[in-house]
Formats: C-alpha cells, structure tokens, sequence
C-alpha cells in the first residue's frame, strides 16, 4: 500500500467539484460539494448517534438502506438543516436537483448538510448552482470538493490510497470536514471515501461500522455529538478485481484504516482554537474495550486538553479520567507518560507520582503533536484515542457562531 494524490478522485470513475452557490455570505469561500460515480457503486454509511439527526441524515440512510446502492454525494455547509418543518422535503430536493442534471436516480444520491442548526435551507442557491456545478465535475475536483464542505475548519483534508485486490490495482481516496462538535460515537463529522474496488455492500458495511470503532469514534475536539454528521463509502468495483477472498477483506480494511486514521488525526489537529494534537495511547486494559472507554474519557476531559494547551504535565487529571470513565481499572497499577518529538517524560507509576523533570516536561509538551501513554498493566488490551487542546479561541470561535 502506498499513500497516492487525488483524494475522493483518486479512484477510477469518480469525479468531484465544489462551488460557491450562495448558501455562505462569504463569497470566497465554497459552500456546495458534488461527488460523482461514473457507474452504480455499492454503498455503506454510519451516522450521527444523536437523537436529534438532521433531515439529510435520515434521508441518506434511507437511500442507502433501499438496494445498498449510490451514485452521488451531494453536501452543503454554511446550514446543517436540522431542526426545520421542511427539512425533508428540502433534502430530498437536493436529491432531485442532482438527479435532474446528472441523470442518476434521486434515491441513488446521499445528501449532507452541515452548519448552524434550526434555520431553514435556501434551496434556490443550490438550484441555481448545480448546473454550473455539475459542469465543472473533473477527476482532479476533490480538492474543492474538501473545501466546500468545510464550517470552522482552517485545512482541507484529503487523502488517496494505492493497495491490490486479486492482482488488480485498487485505489482509495477520502475527503472530511470536522473541527467543532467531535465527539465520540458515530458519527460526529462529514467524511466522503470512494474506491474502485469490487466489494458488495453487505461487505463494505461490515467493514465500516467495525473501522468506526477504532477511528472516528475515537475523536474528541469538545464533547459535542453532532446532529448531521455522517462517513458514506461508495465502491463502484471499475479496478475490475474479482470476489474478494479472506485475505483482500483484509488488505481492503487495511487500506480502510489508513485513509480513516489519518483524517481522524486531521480532524482532531484542526478542532476549533486548537494548537496541538493529543494522541492517547492505552495500552494493558483488560479488555480493548476497556482500553477504549479510557482513551476517550482522557482524550475528552475539557480540564487535561486545558493543561496540554498550557504545557502543564498535570498528569493527576490523565489519572482522573481514567477513573471516572468507567472502564475496569486497577488504579493501583497505571503508569503515565507524556511524549513527543522533544523527549519524554514518566510521570506516574503504579498509580503514584513519580519525581520528574518540570523543566523536561514543559519542552515536551510545548510541541505540536503530543502522546498520553498509559500502561494500565493488567491485560492485552489497547486502543487510541484522538483530540487536541483547549484554548481561548475556542470560545471565541463558538460565542459568536450563529450570529
């Protein structure tokens, strides 16, 4: 496998584009994405676990549950259309209109939205704009694509994949959105991936909703589930590789995980107001779920990302989280360190506090990218968790959202 350019295009018969239409006061910045699929792909989809879900949620899982079949991706930001009387006409509109200038099926169109919540979805920018949207489908598009489907983000982010199935070369490519409301449990972000590999959609889902588990549901910027947000995977089989035997399901989750990890650590490095990455390691859990209830009670705890956006090595709050998180803990044996290009630095074993180095301690947390190790030495399990910093420009940022 071996990291390739193109994103959501990088796989043969897709192409993208993105446009200004209107949605968004700022007229320098994309609002509306289009994703193509030159024939039918399979699809597979996991949402927003929300009991609040926006009407293109609900409307994309019931196109995707008819036949497991898509052709296009349609998105919106500057308006989730979440929490309005007409939300599922208007998504369902959206549909259409792609329908009508593609000529693909509505039901074979997943619709996504993301922005402020309860204001109702101007639907005529979106209408007006398709044509000219459509025209400019190119299979170099995935980078407007990531840039029309950003809110508060400040960097795209894309990703392609080259792997084998079979013999045949396959490629997988990959665009999200997500710097605000991420939080843990499906799904808490956009996230587009294609491939043009052959895999059934039966297939496919299995292998999503077991990838979510170990990526997106393992980042956390602020707590916030969101209501709109979705991971949609079309595969339109064009590589030409044949049925999938045991070993390509494992080469195809591979290639999977590359693409969905590394936009997690996009996602979590680009939360709101953020300065640096955070990356919980746990390691010695009785049980990976366990490891993983861990990880993301210290990934999510708003008084740690404080202390990492201070350089400060409280590692007693990395303690705290654990404890409260509700995994099987035996508190009397974790070990903590911090780590990152600058060094690292133990600062808890067996549960107690050891003598370290302040002066050591604040080079390695001054840098971009830091790791929280726990050794909760008491079994196999282990999982990574994702976040980042709390800062003053978070605030900032969230008090003055909507207005």
């Amino acid at each position: 496998m071996k990291i390739i350019s193109g994103g959501v295009t990088a796989a043969r018969g897709f192409k993208a584009a993105g446009t200004h239409c209107g949605i968004r006061k700022n007229h320098s910045k994309k609002d509306l994405a289009l994703i193509l699929s030159a024939c039918e792909a399979s699809a597979a989809g996991v949402y927003t676990t929300n009991l609040v879900k926006g009407a293109p949620v609900q409307v994309t899982r019931a196109h995707i549950a008819a036949d497991g079949k898509l052709r296009a991706i349609v998105c919106n930001s500057g308006n989730a259309n979440t929490c309005c009387a007409d939300g599922i006409i208007k998504a369902e509109r959206m549909c259409s209109i792609v329908a009508h200038r593609t000529g693909v099926a509505p039901s074979d169109v997943a619709v996504a939205s993301t922005g402020v919540i309860g204001q109702p979805l101007p639907i005529e920018p979106i209408e007006e704009a398709m044509e000219g949207l459509v025209g400019q489908l190119t299979s170099d598009g995935s980078s407007d694509a990531a840039l029309a489907i950003m809110t508060t983000d400040t960097v795209k982010k894309e990703i392609a994949v080259e792997f084998t199935l079979g013999g045949k070369t396959c490629r997988m490519g990959g665009i999200a959105k997500g710097s605000g409301m991420i939080h843990p449990n499906m799904a808490t972000m956009l996230v587009f991936i294609t491939t043009d590999a052959a895999v059934p959609s039966e297939t496919l889902q299995k292998l999503l909703s077991a990838d979510v588990k170990d990526t997106f549901n393992m980042v956390s910027v602020d707590g916030d589930t969101s209501t709109s947000d979705m991971v949609i995977v079309m595969a339109n089989g064009m590589a030409e590789n044949g049925p999938l035997s045991a070993q390509d399901e494992t080469e195809l989750a591979a290639a999977l995980r590359a693409v969905t990890g590394y936009l997690c650590k996009m996602i979590a490095s680009d939360g709101e107001g953020a300065t640096k990455l955070l990356e919980c390691r746990v390691s010695g859990a009785f049980t990976d779920a366990d490891a993983r209830i861990a990880a993301k009670s210290v990934i999510g705890s708003s008084l740690l990302k404080a202390a990492m956006f201070g350089a400060d090595a409280n590692w007693g709050r990395v303690l705290c989280a654990v404890g409260y998180s509700g995994a099987n803990v035996d508190v009397d044996k974790v070990d903590v360190s911090f780590e990152s290009k600058a060094g690292s630095v133990e600062v808890c074993r067996m549960g107690r506090g050891i003598e370290f180095s302040e002066e050591i301690a604040k080079q390695v947390l001054s840098e971009k990218e830091i790791a929280i190790v726990i050794g909760l030495n008491s079994g196999e399990g282990c999982a990574t968790a994702w976040g980042c910093d709390l800062t003053y420009d978070y605030v900032r940022i969230n008090g003055d959202y909507r207005t």
